[in-house]
């Protein structure tokens, strides 16, 4: 009879340690959104940091046109023999 009323009262305790408390709601709502906040501006750090890379990009590309389009200084032309 012990036996039968202990695993009773153990079967109870143990399905009311599995329900939440209002307290423990409120903690867990509180972690969700620091998360959510946190997320959020990881998201917004990784636009800046697309936008600054896409900017770095654009003026190495516009450096790079503009040094093609100069001629190079750097080599003479060949210089032409006359015919014999």
């Amino acid at each position: 009879m012990k036996k039968v009323l202990f695993l009773a009262l153990a079967a109870a305790s143990f399905s009311f340690a599995s329900c939440d408390s209002k307290t423990e709601n409120a903690q867990e709502n509180t972690a969700d959104a620091v998360e959510n906040t946190g997320e959020q501006k990881a998201d917004a750090m990784e636009e800046q940091a697309d936008a600054v890379r896409d900017s770095a990009d654009a003026k190495a590309d516009a450096i790079e046109d503009a040094a093609d389009a100069n001629p190079s200084q750097a080599t003479p032309a060949p210089a032409t023999t006359p015919a014999q």
